[in-house]
């Protein structure tokens, strides 16, 4: 089975950048979608970004003109600029077969001081 490992997390003051890394142990060529999801604490886990083998990406609402996903071979990065508070979380790597099967990193802490 495929395992997912992030990296990149870390402190960063508002307005500040991060680029979060998610290295897969081996091909990810059959998974339909690689994404990030972000948990706050108390909170439920929610979609950051996701982008398909056919290059199409979707971001959440809440992102959209901050952040970017991109995919390169076998790791799948989240560049995240212009970073709020309200961006602090743990953030997961996520890999959905098209089978419906999903796969998890586990997960890097994202903390944006104000």
């Amino acid at each position: 089975q495929v395992q997912l490992v992030e990296s990149g997390g870390g402190l960063v003051q508002a307005g500040g950048s991060l680029r979060l890394s998610c290295a897969a142990s081996e091909s990810i060529f059959s998974i339909n979608a690689m994404g990030w999801y972000r948990q706050a604490p108390g909170k439920q886990r929610d979609l950051v970004a996701v982008t398909t083998n056919g290059g199409t990406t979707n971001y959440a609402d809440s992102v959209k003109g901050r952040f970017t996903i991109s995919r390169v071979k076998n790791t799948v990065y989240l560049q995240m600029n212009s970073l709020k508070p309200d961006d602090t979380a743990v953030y997961y790597c996520n890999g959905h077969y098209t089978t419906g099967y999903m796969i998890w990193g586990q997960g890097t802490q994202v903390t944006v001081s104000s």
